[in-house]
């Protein structure tokens, strides 16, 4: 491949997706896409295809658990659990039935067969409005290449051993290759595609190498051995860094380490502010993420347990068992802390293949999701609450609903939820009786009615991200309109002082949930307007300690008021920027 065509400094924004600082030569990547036969098979040899496209996963499944075992030893269960996901596409009988009957309904051979039915579930998870879910298509896109080169007898691409440090660049990572890394001699990643879901971001993380991803055409801007920086803080590429470039980020990688060391000095710390205001401050997590990582850096608990994924995985209906067997591991996991799981917010984007069947909603965040969903499919629902209730005496677990709009809502909810009990009752199963119930307030109508939902329910947690989107009719996933996503607007603002005074005038607990807890610029907004605990992603929870340390709860209530006055949402943001470098930011230096 030839040179780049200019020697000038050229610079890249994409999505800073593992966080980190490092240069060198570039090495370019590029997986080899499998060309598959298409070719008539007489029904006479059907069996045999069959037998060929059953060997070839049963050669798959050892591939994967060898893979799987390797990332244990070397990186930690949490991460090769990402594996078991990919095990889990192996045996999801739906994949296997549908290429099956693809074979004797077309009579082409099996590899096509199986090629076909692979890519109508890559397109369907593609298609999702979610960044998670789109980014489990990559688990099924990984796993059929695998099988598809068993059954071709062909050798998946991989990654060359290198002998020097390079920066990896490529359209997009597979997390097969990535547990092939070796972080003496991967400097960092670079990638076309790919987002802050994606398992081979997760690994990059895992082994703190610094990525940036959604770079487009990064691979077409770069050759090999060109020299290039990748900022994992704020998702810059730079190719060709003059002299000047790579002296200023030597200083910022320095002061990033240096703020890093600050940031985990507070782990073991409790989270109150100067004036001894304690706060709850927990993390926000989902099915196979690490436990002990989160006693690790501080955490009171989890304060959103999504179980979406415990159906997403599996693409299939979660049975009641199946269910309280991933609530009781986490219950226990995170014990005597307590941990809020949400009840399903399936429908609308997040569509399980095998179980739906309907029309594209032209409104999916609108549409039959979350709660509307649970309350049609009750048999459903009833499942995933019993099996909750289980797990509730293994440790202290309460339970919230999503996307309440209405106090009829919570009610059936709520009925429904009684139901549940009564037959565990009757079965002579124990759970636990005072389990707190609460609600997510994601939606203007759900924060206009705070005070009316308040009287059936223990607490709320403000689920910002879906609040946000909903009061500025802006939708967060489309790139055109991002700018006017505003959590420092004044109707925002005014939003959750709503919610907040609600809560407090009928005296129960609110916390929030979304990326605003997240943002160490509107964490002492939020501790002003009076929340009483913060749930987080793990990775930015040291700093949202560190940031809660730095401050008094009747400055930050002196803030808010002030912010609650102001008319536009520039004189918030100077706000919070003021008051972040008065109050965090000089305690740095």
């Amino acid at each position: 491949m030839p040179k780049s065509k200019t020697r000038d400094e050229k610079i890249l924004q994409g999505i800073a997706a593992s966080p980190g600082l490092a240069h060198g030569p570039a090495f370019l990547f590029f997986q080899k896409e499998i060309e598959v036969p298409v070719y008539g098979v007489d029904k006479s040899s059907h069996e045999k295809e069959v037998s060929r496209f059953k060997e070839s996963i049963s050669k798959t499944k050892a591939q994967i658990s060898k893979i799987r075992k390797t990332v244990s030893e070397t990186l930690g269960e949490a991460e090769a659990q990402i594996f078991d996901a990919h095990l889990l596409v192996l045996e999801d009988k739906a994949i296997i039935k549908e290429t099956i009957k693809e074979l004797k309904e077309s009579s082409f051979n099996i590899d096509y067969c199986f090629y076909a039915v692979s890519r109508r579930y890559m397109d369907a998870f593609g298609n999702i409005d979610d960044e998670y879910i789109k980014e489990r298509a990559s688990d099924i896109r990984d796993v059929s290449k695998r099988v598809l080169s068993n059954l071709l007898g062909q050798n998946p691409t991989k990654l060359m051993k290198f002998s020097e440090k390079k920066v990896i660049v490529s359209d997009d990572l597979s997390p097969s290759n990535t547990a092939e890394f070796q972080k003496n001699v991967i400097l960092a990643i670079a990638m076309n595609k790919g987002s802050r879901t994606s398992h081979a971001v997760i690994m990059a993380r895992s082994l703190q190498i610094p990525a940036v991803v959604g770079l487009h055409n990064v691979t077409d801007a770069i050759a090999n051995d060109d020299y290039v920086i990748v900022d994992g803080f704020d998702g810059v590429v730079i190719i060709n860094p003059t002299k000047e470039t790579l002296d200023r980020y030597g200083q910022i990688k320095r002061e990033h380490q240096n703020i890093q060391e600050i940031f985990e000095s507070v782990n073991k710390l409790p989270a109150e502010t100067k004036d001894k205001k304690s706060f709850s401050l927990m993390a926000n997590i989902e099915a196979g993420q690490d436990i002990q990582r989160l006693v690790d850096i501080g955490a009171n608990g989890v304060g959103l347990f999504r179980t979406e994924t415990v159906f997403l995985m599996r693409d299939k209906i979660a049975t009641e068992e199946e269910q309280f067997d991933v609530y009781k591991k986490v219950v226990e996991g995170i014990a005597p802390a307590p941990i809020t799981i949400r009840t399903l917010d399936l429908g609308g984007d997040k569509k399980l293949s095998s179980f739906f069947i309907s029309d594209k909603e032209a409104n999916p965040f609108m549409g039959f999701r979350a709660i509307r969903f649970c309350l049609e499919h009750k048999d459903l629902f009833k499942d995933q609450l019993r099996a909750i209730l289980r797990a509730s005496v293994y440790g202290k677990a309460n339970l919230m609903y999503p996307m309440i709009t209405s106090p009829s809502e919570l009610i059936q909810a709520n009925e429904i939820l009684e139901e549940a009990k009564r037959e565990l009752k009757e079965k002579g199963v124990s759970f636990d009786a005072k389990m707190e119930v609460g609600c997510m307030i994601e939606t203007p109508s759900a924060a206009l009615i705070a005070d009316l939902l308040a009287e059936h329910c223990s607490f709320f947690s403000i689920g910002t991200n879906d609040l946000i989107q909903y009061t500025l009719a802006v939708d967060r996933v489309n790139d055109r309109i991002a700018h006017l996503y505003q959590p420092n607007h004044p109707s925002v603002v005014r939003m959750l002082k709503l919610i907040v005074d609600a809560a407090k005038e009928k005296k129960i607990k609110v916390s929030v949930c979304g990326e605003m807890a997240g943002d160490p610029l509107y964490v002492p907004l939020l501790i002003g307007l009076g929340v009483d605990s913060l749930s987080v992603s793990p990775g930015v929870l040291p700093e949202i300690k560190y940031v809660i340390r730095s401050m008094n709860t009747v400055d930050a209530t002196e803030m808010a008021k002030e912010v609650i006055k102001q008319k536009d949402a520039a004189s918030i943001l100077k706000i919070l920027r003021d008051f972040y470098v008065s109050h965090v930011g000089k305690t740095m230096k």
